[in-house]
This record gives structure tokens, sequence and C-alpha cells, in this order.
């Protein structure tokens, strides 16, 4: 079995990053030929996409993909240092979302065969 880790740091909006390392998230967990292990840690601007109330006017859903990952069993850390800066950490996080920390990041980064970042 693969064992990655996906690091993202961009915004929810604005920018793709994000969009694009969850769209990859997704896909690698659909794939029949081979059995992934995930796992997914959100840092600097990507910590507010674990808000458990967004609302986009259109285009993608950040909100959904999120919770398509957790439906999936992808663990999915925010960064306590990142989420506390944007005064963000006792906000309602999505179900199954938790707070981690740069310890937890530095094992599971060690436990992985590939760290991916966007």
């Amino acid at each position: 079995m693969q064992k990655i880790l996906i690091i993202a740091n961009g915004a929810s909006y604005g920018t793709e990053s994000l969009f694009n390392a969850l769209r990859l998230g997704i896909a690698l967990k659909e794939q029949e030929e081979r059995a992934v292990e995930l796992r997914l840690f959100l840092m600097s601007d990507a910590v507010t996409s674990a808000l458990s109330t967004q609302r986009p006017a259109e285009g993608y859903n950040i909100q959904q993909m999120l919770e398509i990952l957790c439906a999936q069993d992808v663990p999915i850390r925010l960064c306590k240092t990142c989420a506390d800066a944007r005064g963000i950490s006792e906000l309602p996080l999505i179900e199954g979302i938790s707070i981690g920390t740069l310890p937890e990041l530095c094992a599971w980064t060690l436990e992985v065969d590939k760290v991916l970042t966007f």
C-alpha cells in the first residue's frame, strides 16, 4: 500500500492550489488498481477551508471536497499555529477534521512514502 501525505497551503478560494490538492487526493482515494493510504495536513491560509459554514456562490465547493475525503477515512489536520493566527481554532470545523500540531506533521512525514505539497 502506498502511503501519501498532502500538505496544502493555498487559500480556499482565489487560487486553485488547494482545489487541485483536494482533486488529487480524491482521485488517489478512488484508484481501484492500488490501495492508497492518504493523509492531508492544511497549513497557512488553507486552514480556513475547514470551517463548516462555507457558501460559495458558484464553482467548486471546498467544503464538499473535504467532506468527501473525510467520508473516505482520510485523516485531515489543521496546523494549530496557523489556525490560532487566523482566529479559527475555536470555530466549528467540518466533521472529521481536527487541529494538529507540528510534531504530528513530523511523524506523518516520516511514516509515509511520498509527501506532496501544494
